[in-house]
C-alpha cells in the first residue's frame, strides 16, 4: 500500500494529540518505506548480526510509542525520525556488542554520497555516529541534512520540507557536511581483515 502524504500528515496530527490508534493505524501504511530504510541499514551491517530488517523494525516501533516531544508534521519529518532512531539502535547494538576502538593500520575513505559505513564495520558505524554528533554541537541543520540523506533515503527536495528550508540550502549543507565529515574521519576508520 502507498502513503498518500496528506494521510501520513493525518495520522500524524493525531497522534500529536494523544491518539495512540493514529500511530497504529499509521505504521501498517508506512511499514514498506520503513523496510526499505531497514534493509538499507542491514545491508551495511556485518554478516550475520543479530538484527535483522523486521527486528529492527520492531525495535524502531519500540522507540517510536516513547516519542511524544515531537510535533509531528509530515511524512517526510516522520521519515527523518525513523531514520535516527534506527541509527540508535545499530549504534546502540554496536556499543553493546563491545566494540573495540579504531587503531592500527589506518586507511583514507572518501566522503561521498555512499557515506554509510561498509558491511560489518561497527568501528565505522560508531566513528560516524561520534562525527556526527560533534558536527551537530555546531551544526545541528548539516547533521540533520546528512541524517536525512544518508540514514532516511530522503531526496534534496524532500529534506528541505522536513527542515522547512530550501534546496539549495540542503544542498549547501550537504556540501559543507561532506567536507567536514571527509576531514574529521580522515584516519579515523582502520582497514580490517
Amino acid at each position: 500500500m502507498v502513503a498518500q502524504p496528506a494521510q501520513v500528515t493525518r495520522l500524524l496530527l493525531a497522534w500529536n494529540q494523544g491518539d495512540d490508534a493514529a500511530l497504529e493505524e499509521l505504521l501498517p501504511i508506512v511499514y514498506a518505506e520503513l523496510r526499505r530504510l531497514a534493509r538499507g541499514y542491514m545491508a551495511r551491517e556485518r554478516h550475520g548480526h543479530t538484527l535483522q530488517p523486521t527486528a529492527l523494525i520492531n525495535e524502531l516501533y519500540l522507540r517510536l510509542v516513547d516519542v511524544r516531544q515531537v510535533q509531528w508534521q509530515n511524512r517526510a519529518q516522520f521519515v527523518a525520525v525513523c531514520a535516527r532512531l534506527m541509527r540508535r539502535v545499530l549504534v546502540d547494538a554496536a556499543r553493546s556488542r563491545g566494540s573495540t576502538k579504531r587503531g592500527g593500520q589506518v586507511q583514507q575513505i572518501p566522503f561521498d554520497e555512499r557515506l554509510a559505513p561498509r558491511a560489518g564495520r561497527q568501528d565505522e558505524l560508531l566513528a560516524l555516529d561520534e562525527a556526527l554528533n560533534r558536527l551537530a554541537e555546531t551544526q545541528p541543520r548539516r547533521s540533520q541534512v546528512v541524517e536525512l540523506r544518508v540514514f532516511g533515503g530522503l531526496t534534496v527536495e524532500e529534506s528541505a520540507e522536513a527542515l522547512h528550508v530550501s534546496a539549495e540550502t540542503v544542498m549547501r549543507d550537504w556540501r559543507f557536511a561532506k567536507a567536514w565529515l571527509t576531514r574529521e574521519l580522515k584516519g579515523d576508520w582502520s582497514t580490517g581483515a
